[in-house]
C-alpha cells in the first residue's frame, strides 16, 4: 500500500512556526495539537527565523527593481512586435 505525503500550505506553516517562536507550548505539544511531527515544526521555525532577516534587509527592493526592469523590457519588445506586425 502506497502512502502519500501530506503537503502543508504556507499559511499553516507560518501559523505553526509563529506559535513555536512564541514558546508558549513545547514542540511536542504543538506537534500533538496540529498533528505534525515535531521535527517539521522545528524546521519551519528555523526557516521562519532565517527568513525574518531578509524581510528587513531590503533584498526585496532589489528583486522588485529587477522585476520592474524586466517588465519595461518586455513592454518595449511588445511595442516593437506590434509595429512590425502592422507594417
Amino acid at each position: 500500500m502506497k502512502t502519500t505525503r501530506k503537503r502543508y500550505g504556507a499559511d499553516f506553516k507560518a501559523k505553526v512556526a509563529l506559535e513555536a517562536i512564541r514558546g508558549d507550548l513545547t514542540l511536542a505539544e504543538l506537534a500533538v495539537k496540529h498533528g505534525v511531527h515535531h521535527t517539521m515544526i522545528a524546521s519551519w521555525k528555523r526557516q521562519a527565523i532565517d527568513g525574518m532577516a531578509g524581510t528587513f534587509s531590503g533584498a526585496g527592493d532589489v528583486a522588485r527593481a529587477a522585476s520592474e526592469s524586466e517588465v519595461e523590457k518586455l513592454h518595449a519588445k511588445i511595442g516593437q512586435l506590434v509595429v512590425e506586425r502592422d507594417f
